[in-house]
């Protein structure tokens, strides 16, 4: 396929998309974003960012957008529920945002807008060709789109997924509850009461305020209903409160209305030729943590750059099957946390005695820590084959001579953070210099991929080719020495 007008078609338009397609066209890179519904959702499926989130926002220089809009809570990350030791994680992020996803949604939107991303609503996918050399789309209204990659981010459902026959492996749904974000005529007090007394007898249920003034509520449907697409009635919402709890807390005027379940999958693979899946096209579980939504926007973090990399002809496609074997380990984690907490909700004896030995594990502050690193996902090490303690971590925001860290990194290019003021990056018009003598990180020097996470530690200049060789697949240019 050539003459394309597009080198990467992303399939949804939800966080994981738009920040896929803002970090591609940081490079240049000409994109596509296809989103079947025509306006962008109300629901409230997510109500957070956790640390790692920020910090990405933050390198990319959108942190403080997004602080305007939400509100910052002390706590590194919840499990369960459970109240854990007061511990300082190693971010200079360490809270979490409070902002409701439609407004994520729509900021991740702008920004991708902003950078030239061609965004495209009310168009909706109905069939892939995905070839050697490229993949085309055809659209419902008859339309046909060709471009060299395609990145399926059309969420649980996808249909990307299931035209490229990608496995999807995992439990089914077994148990679903509604969400629903409403006004109510019950006091406060009296909402806090009695959702208090019937959260111990119902797995899940939870009614309380939210910061725009109305309540948001989650209750135990039913069953598992058949088309988990189609939003539950307000009539129905009402009518599961008032079963579950004794009373509808005379809810009116619904805001949004919606269902999920706890099902849980994980795809076989993340990378099919000249196709990839990202956030809930790869990974579905439980909402329990607020996990989803920022698993998804730092697939496209991890992605991004790769791509972009091998669209430009920086990197051999080779570097895209790093995607995969990064990320997969990351979702099997936070599936392992879904499930844990799935249990822990659970008001049957079983799982309350687990809980409360957990609640006990959890005054420890190395429990506290490990938890918290687990689910705000700064405890990340990928496996890059070596036993420096750096490598393969992302580094926190640190103070430089002028300036700081992550206001270097807003081009999202790789970075040379160089202590001993003895390395160069001639020879690699990738990489950004940043020697600065005062830093404090425990190497001579840091290399910096455009994700943050560290590629290799040391002070040798030989070696820090070699490595930025062997992620980009090439020698250094020899006019840069």
């Amino acid at each position: 396929m050539t003459g394309n007008l597009f080198d990467v078609i992303v399939v949804g338009g939800g966080p994981t998309g738009m920040m896929l397609a803002a970090e591609l066209r940081l490079h240049d890179v000409r994109v596509v974003v296809l989103e079947r519904d025509a306006e962008p959702t109300r629901l409230v499926r997510s109500l957070g960012l956790h640390a790692r989130s920020s910090e990405i926002l933050d390198q990319r220089g959108l942190l403080e957008r997004f602080l305007s809009h939400g509100t910052r809570y002390p706590g590194a990350g919840a499990f369960a529920g459970i109240p854990g030791s007061p511990i300082e994680l190693d971010t200079a992020h360490g809270f979490i945002l409070g902002i409701p996803q439609p407004v994520t949604d729509r900021l991740l939107a702008e920004r991708a807008a902003e950078l030239g991303a061609d965004i495209r609503r009310g168009v909706e996918v109905v069939g892939v060709e995905h070839g050697a050399d490229g993949v085309a789309v055809a659209l419902s209204d008859g339309s046909r789109l060709e471009a060299g990659w395609l990145v399926g981010c059309d969420g649980g459902r996808s249909f990307v997924r299931r035209t490229l026959g990608v496995g999807f492996p995992g439990d089914a749904a077994t148990t679903e509850w509604l969400l629903g974000e409403l006004h109510v005529t019950t006091p406060a007090d009296e909402v806090a009461r009695i959702s208090e007394e019937v959260r111990t007898t119902q797995r899940g249920f939870g009614i309380g305020p939210t910061p725009e003034g109305h309540v948001r509520a989650v209750v135990p449907a039913a069953s598992v209903a058949e088309d988990r697409s189609i939003a539950p009635s307000f009539d129905e919402f009402r009518a599961r409160l008032r079963e579950v709890a004794g009373t509808d807390f005379g809810a009116h005027s619904p805001i949004s209305l919606t269902r999920f379940t706890d099902a849980t999958r994980l795809v076989e693979h993340y990378r099919v030729g000249r196709a990839l899946l990202a956030g809930d096209a790869a990974h579905i579980h439980p909402p329990l943590g607020g996990q989803g939504l920022n698993l998804g926007m730092q697939d496209a973090f991890n992605l991004g750059w790769k791509l972009a990399a091998v669209v430009r002809g920086v990197a051999s496609d080779g570097l895209l099957d790093t995607y995969g074997a990064e990320r997969r380990p990351v979702a099997e984690g936070v599936l392992t946390l879904t499930r844990a907490q799935s249990v822990l909700i659970s008001p049957e004896p079983g799982p309350q005695a687990v809980r409360r030995l957990f609640a006990e594990l959890m005054a420890f502050d190395d429990v506290s820590r490990l938890l918290a690193e687990r689910v705000t996902s700064i405890g990340i090490r990928y496996d890059f084959g070596s036993d420096d303690p750096l490598v393969g971590r992302r580094l926190r925001d640190l103070p430089l001579s002028h300036g700081r860290l992550y206001e270097r990194m807003h081009a999202g290019r790789w970075l040379m953070l160089d202590r001993s003021a003895g390395l160069t990056t001639a020879g690699w018009p990738e990489v950004d210099l940043v020697a600065d003598p005062s830093v404090e990180i425990d190497a001579p020097a840091v290399l910096l991929r455009p994700d943050g996470h560290v590629a290799w530690a040391g002070g040798d200049q030989e070696e820090a080719d070699g490595v930025l060789g062997r992620w980009l697949s090439r020698e250094p240019s020899p006019s840069g020495r």
